[in-house]
């Protein structure tokens, strides 16, 4: 198991990088609609709170099992955030 500290700071890179790609997109597509773009940055803020609060409470009995489900949960928001992204372009 790695430990928390590590998987918060990985959980913030990537939603920092998230977050950057919506920036980006917004400056750099004339045509995109705003709201959708907040809407998916919303996404992504609430992401990452949930998840790093799941990190600090973390099940004391079935400790592989909940990191297990953890990174299973986290990729796959990650996955449709990122064809959100895709789509938006």
């Amino acid at each position: 198991m790695a430990k928390r500290r590590t998987l918060k700071k990985n959980i913030n890179y990537i939603c920092s990088e998230l977050f950057a790609e919506c920036v980006a997109l917004t400056h750099y597509k004339v045509d995109i609609k705003q709201e959708d773009v907040d809407n998916v940055m919303t996404r992504i803020l609430l992401m990452h709170d949930e998840f790093v609060s799941r990190i600090s409470h973390t099940e004391p009995r079935n400790v592989k099992g909940f990191y297990k489900k953890l990174r299973m949960d986290f990729n796959a928001q990650v996955s449709d955030i990122v064809s959100t992204i895709s789509q938006l372009c």
